[in-house]
């Protein structure tokens, strides 16, 4: 039977469709693994290994996660390159990215005498209006310069206290540069004198809380000397300065190597000041000491450009014209020389007149010898009495005419000099004015020698003989604070502080040990102090370290009640951190469990700490010489069966 025609017109028809379907089938499937194996291909040779590629008909599906932005466009250009990019579907993620760390936020304030001026990066939630406004009640009569940016942070821990100590270190000191940042303060400072510079360093170590850690640089300028003067002698007693000064270091190490090639030995003091006459002031003093020592005796006196030199008496005329020759050839011409030679005494020989006077340890004073006339007389009693005090002087003068007419200077020169001692005797004559007694100030000699030099003029001869006694010590001096942090060691190294079992509460026989230490601590004044409690390792170590936060505390408590002043004091606890015993034997761990007491001592600075980069390279959290305060959580494994607190024999 034959089939119809539409039925085989419709067979042909499905025939066909299914071989297109096939023939479709096959080319989608080609298409696909040509896309993904040429992108993948593509993509791992421009080093995008990480991308996940997936055809899907015409259309290509790139995953994955790219570690930025740029990553993934790159890899997205790639994919152009091999596909038209209407085909590519991008379901690629990127890097979460990390919250930005805080900066490091620091302050640099400058004082001058133009005013105030501040630069830096500060947290946006301190009161910048507030620091604007300390600072011009710093200076009224000149504007505050405020350079300062803020960022949005949180303010870091132990700013406040860096800000506060800034703005009060400020308030004494005048000219200065204060760096700021979290827990640090660095300050550079000039001073008037080297007294003002000690007084400023104890005042600010003292100001500073304990959990502050403090630089101080502070600089004295080199005095002024006028006039300026060195004395060089050679005696019985051997070689000796009775004053010395230098323009700087390297005229100091000349002007010392000159004296110790002339004889001297051990050390010698020489003042380093501003005031030199000339450039050359080294080269002379080294000539003029180099003279002295071949005439073997006598002195050589330099005040200003004036030279003196006075040999001994008997000097040999012929060496004494040939090193004074030889002095005034080599000295610069700024100089001017002033030899003298004694003449050699005679059997005719009289006494010369001769004035007087002597100090005694009690102040009281006697003037003896002679002088011109009455009004001279009327003169140097008044004197005396306006320096010792009218109720101390004694006058028993008598009058002597034909005196020098230089007589008046050389006695009101020489009761000067005396007001410089404690103690002691003058003796002035035509040609020779001779002070001897006791000072209690270290630079009375070269004082001495100085005002003399001023007072009596060129070419003049005079000898001291100065010794140093240090002043009694007041009776309500402050101790040390190295001395004092000395002294509670050595209490507690016959009797410790310890505490009631797994408590705070100090044990009833070391009550004794902390009146000792208040003791001490009533002479030492108000230094930086940080009292330090340590556990040994048993138990947790979160828990031993809130342990030994309390108990320091209880310490400063107890000197709370002792009404020790606590205000530049600081309690830290460090746990079981810094043992100095071993913790796997009782006796170890009872060395372990400690109060110590610690001195907070200024850091030293360095020239690169001064600024605000370098300032920001410090370690937040640290402070002056210790370790943060340890962190709350625990620093070791805890075993199963570990107790919740402390054990009980802490």
């Amino acid at each position: 039977m034959r089939i119809p025609l539409s039925i085989v017109v419709a067979l042909t028809f499905l025939l066909a469709a299914g071989v297109s379907l096939v023939a479709a089938s096959f080319a989608v499937t080609a298409v696909e693994e040509n896309s993904e194996i040429a992108v993948r291909r593509t993509l791992d040779e421009q080093g995008h290994a990480w991308a996940e590629v997936q055809a899907d008909g015409l259309r290509v599906i790139v995953s994955g996660t790219a570690k930025d932005e740029a990553t993934r466009f790159n890899a997205l250009s790639v994919i152009g390159g091999e596909v038209d990019p209407s085909r590519v579907i991008d379901q690629m993620k990127i890097t979460p990215t990390a919250d930005l760390a805080a900066p490091r936020f620091s302050a640099e304030i400058l004082r001058n005498d133009s005013g105030v001026s501040i630069i830096g990066l500060i947290p946006s939630s301190v009161d910048r209006d507030a620091i604007i406004r300390a600072l011009r009640d710093l200076d009224k009569a000149h504007k505050v310069t405020d350079l300062l940016e803020m960022a949005d942070y949180p303010k870091p821990s132990g700013w406040d206290d860096a800000m506060s100590y800034a703005m009060a270190a400020l308030r004494v000191l005048p000219r200065s540069k204060v760096s700021v940042s979290a827990g640090r303060v660095a300050v550079i400072a000039i001073s008037d004198s080297r007294a003002q510079k000690e007084k400023l360093e104890q005042e600010l170590t003292k100001m500073a809380p304990p959990s502050l850690r403090i630089g101080l640089d502070i600089a004295a300028p080199r005095p002024v000397i006028t006039p300026f003067t060195l004395r060089f002698i050679l005696d019985e007693t051997g070689p000796h300065f009775d004053a010395c000064s230098a323009q700087d270091d390297t005229a100091k190490k000349r002007i010392l190597n000159a004296a110790h090639a002339a004889g001297l030995e051990g050390n010698a003091e020489c003042t380093v000041g501003m005031g030199v006459p000339s450039p050359n002031w080294a080269r002379a003093s080294e000539l003029s000491i180099q003279a002295l020592s071949e005439l073997k005796m006598g002195s050589v006196t330099i005040s200003d450009a004036d030279i003196t030199l006075i040999a001994a008496q008997g000097t040999d005329p012929a060496l004494f014209d040939r090193v004074i020759g030889e002095l005034e050839t080599a000295l610069p011409d700024v100089f001017a020389l002033h030899p003298v030679l004694p003449e050699p005494e005679t059997k005719d020989s009289i006494g010369p007149p001769e004035f007087t006077a002597t100090r005694s340890p009690e102040g009281l004073v006697q003037l003896r010898g002679r002088l011109g006339d009455e009004n001279l007389r009327r003169m140097v009693d008044s004197y005396a009495k306006a320096a010792f005090g009218s109720s101390s002087v004694y006058t028993a003068t008598r009058l002597t005419p034909d005196l020098p007419s230089e007589w008046p200077v050389r006695v009101l020169a020489a009761l000067e000099a005396l007001s410089f001692l404690k103690n002691g005797a003058l003796t002035v004559t035509p040609d020779k004015v001779s002070l001897r007694g006791v000072s209690e100030q270290k630079d009375a000699k070269s004082e001495i020698a100085r005002h003399l030099s001023e007072k009596l003029g060129e070419a003049q001869n005079y000898a001291l003989s100065i010794t140093y006694q240090a002043p009694p010590e007041p009776l309500d001096k402050d101790i040390a604070p190295e001395e004092c942090e000395a002294r509670i060691a050595d209490i507690q190294s016959r009797a410790k502080i310890a505490f009631e079992p797994g408590s705070a509460t100090i044990a009833r026989e070391s009550l004794k040990t902390v009146d000792l230490i208040a003791e001490v601590l009533k002479v030492c004044g108000p230094i930086r102090m940080e009292i330090q409690g340590h556990t040994d390792s048993q138990g947790r170590a979160t828990m031993n370290q809130q342990l030994s936060q309390s108990r320091a505390q209880s310490v400063l408590n107890e000197l709370r009640a002792r009404r020790i002043l606590t205000s530049s004091y600081g309690a830290v606890g460090y746990g079981e951190t810094q043992p100095i015993g071993d913790n796997d034997t009782e006796e170890g761990r009872e060395e372990n469990r400690r109060i110590t007491f610690r001195y907070i001592r200024p850091a030293d600075l360095e020239e690169t700490e001064t600024t605000l980069d370098a300032i920001a390279e410090q370690p937040e959290g640290a402070v002056d010489g210790a370790p943060a305060t340890p962190a709350s959580q625990d620093t070791k494994p805890a075993e199963d069966n570990a107790p919740e607190t402390a054990g009980e024999d802490q």
